[in-house]
């Protein structure tokens, strides 16, 4: 997996677009439009620069936050893997093909009380189908001698995407520097 190292420099009109859709689409027949209308632009250009900014990398991903538990999905378990370095992007791309896994991503080991590196959410209608769904991941990405442990939700906060744009977004808001401190 390669990352994009390019800069891309957005303009004012590109950083409204992001901050339109960033909380999510209206729910009207078209969507695009609905958008076009409040940045003063065409629905075309909405959609033909929201694929401008994903196929250059300043939009990486653009998609749903579902509330699995309206779904039938009520059983939520975050398994923690304690997963060789080497083999950690490997493993976690297997781990993360699987459908009932929403999120797969590494973490520093925090040693000497948490040894995991990998941590992945697997999502079933309740614990037991969890478990055995973690048990195939296990055995299909061949994970047998990986320690890991699944740690189940009992509480749920409130789900939404990243916010990117700053809140005061007017022409007189200062720009804010930030510096890198050793």
């Amino acid at each position: 997996m390669q990352l994009n190292k390019q800069v891309l420099h957005l303009s004012s009109k590109d950083r409204a677009l992001i901050k339109a859709v960033q909380g999510g689409l209206p729910v009207v027949s078209r969507p695009y439009a609905e958008i076009a209308k409040k940045l003063n632009s065409s629905e075309t250009d909405v959609i033909s620069r929201l694929q401008y900014l994903m196929d250059n990398g300043a939009i990486k991903r653009y998609g749903v936050v579902v509330r699995h538990k309206e779904l039938g999905y009520t059983a939520n378990g975050m398994v923690v893997w304690n997963i060789p370095d080497d083999k950690v992007e490997e493993l976690g791309i297997c781990i993360g093909n699987y459908d009932c896994v929403t999120l797969s991503y590494r973490r520093p080991r925090r040693l000497p009380g948490w040894p995991y590196n990998l941590f992945t959410m697997v999502h079933g209608s309740n614990r037991e189908e969890v478990t055995q769904k973690v048990a195939e991941i296990v055995e299909k990405c061949g994970l047998e001698n990986i320690d890991h442990t699944i740690l189940f939700s009992t509480r749920r906060f409130k789900q939404r995407g990243a916010s990117y744009t700053q809140k005061n977004t007017s022409s007189t808001a200062k720009a804010v520097k930030l510096q890198l401190v050793k």
